[in-house]
């Protein structure tokens, strides 16, 4: 127990993990904007402009026979602030356009162009450089200017171009080389205002962050603290607890399961306490039985009759019996009691039974009748289904009417045997139907002492006929009696010439 308290303490709160978590979120998001906003742009920039002037180097070999080269040649250079030159075989200026100030593709002579034309035979028809060139800060110089200062030569800045040329043979067969040239502007600037854009969104994101954090913990891990709480108090036996829901539908269906099982769990504390009582009686009743003629057997000079002998012996078979049947119950409950199947002829078993309620017949005026359309053969535990039959009798000698009948109707229909126990009794009310199976759920809560039997059967019934996988029921309505029936299956020929000599059990034994 003490573990347990220590290793709940060294548990996290739902609280403070969600916390945890989506401050962790964002500080990550935060970190990974920083980084693309600041360390990568220039790699990302340079990337897009690499791919753009590879795209406007495809446009242009889409159309280099276009007779309308000229004006697409314009548009290009406007639109992607690239300036575009193509050259013949004798480096001739074919189309020309230039949109950047101090252009690098323009400023080349036969000698460059001649050069860019051998790289581009060497690339497979195509090459790319990075050309680095210092020019002069414009922008700085006309600052300067409009100021009046005598100043030195105006500052250089590093500018680097992107240099891009492709060979390209047109439909008359002359090859032709497309030299495109983008500047890449500095982005240090650029950067530099970023970083100051990024701290101060770094700052009221991260202080919405923790504020919405702790909003959003707290609207969560609330409804399951109350939750915890009320199972805490049913887990004391407190079985009127309520487990609030609400928040989300996942909480509210836990809250709402908890409520049934809440629900449930009394009511089974009820029938257990009822079951109690019953088993109490059942046990008291014989036991006083018992000491009350032992002792008068003993106190008193010739009452040491067989008579008095016989009920001492039938009131033990009694205790017996009953505690016979709640090992039953707990074995197959807890799935531990086995089947050993045989085939044997049921009706003959039926008979059998009946034989041995002549006594209660003769004695207490009791009318027990069996009907059958015919023999049946089936696979089953001929001792436990014996045990099934015995206890559906009992219960309807229990409960028939004043006219004390009873009847088994046995009917065999298409590969299956039907066994229906019909007593006239006052019935069952049809919403308590579906409980009477239960182990401790009891129709009639005043308590009636069995003829025969311990008033357990037919959770015990239930059971057997579950492992059989028997099909099984009630028919009942108030004041009409009822009809316990279940069914099995019948063997066939075939399948009886497959089992084994020893398992085959003849109709009449």
């Amino acid at each position: 127990m003490k573990w347990n308290k220590l290793h709940l303490k060294n548990k996290v709160s739902i609280k403070w993990k969600l916390f945890g978590y989506l401050v962790v979120f964002v500080g990550f998001m935060l970190v990974l904007l920083w980084l693309f906003q600041t360390v990568f742009l220039e790699s990302f920039y340079k990337a897009i402009k690499t791919q753009n002037i590879k795209s406007t180097a495809e446009s242009i070999v889409r159309n280099i026979d276009n007779d309308d080269l000229d004006s697409l040649i314009e548009n290009l250079s406007k639109r992607n602030d690239t300036c575009i030159r193509i050259v013949d075989e004798n480096f001739a200026n074919l189309y020309s356009y230039e949109s950047v100030a101090e252009c690098t593709i323009h400023k080349m002579n036969v000698k460059d162009l001649s050069a860019m034309y051998e790289k581009a035979e060497e690339g497979g028809g195509t090459t790319f450089e990075l050309i680095s060139q210092d020019q002069w800060s414009e922008e700085f110089w006309v600052k300067m200017e409009k100021k009046g200062w005598d100043v030195p030569p105006p500052m250089r800045t590093k500018v680097e171009n992107m240099v891009y040329a492709q060979l390209v043979e047109r439909s008359d067969g002359d090859t032709v080389m497309i030299l495109l040239n983008s500047s890449i502007t500095p982005v240090n600037s650029t950067v530099e205002t970023l970083r100051v854009q990024l701290i101060y969104v770094t700052i009221i994101l991260l202080v919405l962050c923790v504020g919405l954090a702790l909003l959003l913990s707290r609207q969560i891990s609330e409804p399951i603290i109350k939750i915890n709480q009320s199972a805490k108090e049913l887990a004391k036996g407190k079985y009127d607890t309520t487990f609030a829901g609400g928040g989300y539908r996942e909480i509210s269906e836990l809250g709402d399961t908890l409520n049934y099982a809440a629900k449930e769990l009394s009511k089974v504390e009820g029938l257990r306490r009822e079951l109690i009582a019953n088993i109490s009686h059942d046990l008291r009743t014989p036991l006083t039985m018992i000491t009350g003629y032992a002792e008068v057997m003993r106190d008193i000079p010739g009452e040491n009759t067989p008579e008095n002998i016989q009920i001492i012996i039938d009131e033990a078979k009694r205790l017996t019996s009953l505690v016979n049947d709640l090992m039953d119950i707990s074995k197959l409950q807890s799935g531990t009691m086995t089947l050993s199947l045989s085939e044997f002829n049921i009706t003959q078993t039926v008979r059998e039974i009946m034989t041995r309620y002549m006594k209660l017949t003769e004695q207490e005026g009791y009318h027990i009748k069996f009907i059958a359309d015919a023999e049946a053969m089936v696979m089953a535990d001929e001792l436990k289904m014996s045990q099934v039959i015995y206890n559906l009798i009992n219960n309807a000698i229990n409960y028939t009417g004043p006219d004390k009948t009873v009847t088994v109707c046995q009917s065999v229909r298409e590969g299956a045997v039907k066994l229906e126990i019909i007593d006239t009794g006052d019935g069952i009310a049809q919403e308590e139907i579906p409980y009477i199976w239960d182990r401790y759920y009891k129709v009639d809560k005043s308590h009636k002492r069995a003829a025969i039997g311990t008033g357990l059967g037919l959770s015990i019934v239930k059971n057997i006929l579950d492992l059989h996988g028997a099909a099984y029921g009630v028919i009942s309505s108030i004041g009409q009696g009822s009809i316990f029936w279940f069914e099995l299956k019948t063997t066939s020929e075939e399948e009886r010439k497959m089992l084994p000599s020893s398992d085959k059990h003849k109709g009449g034994k």
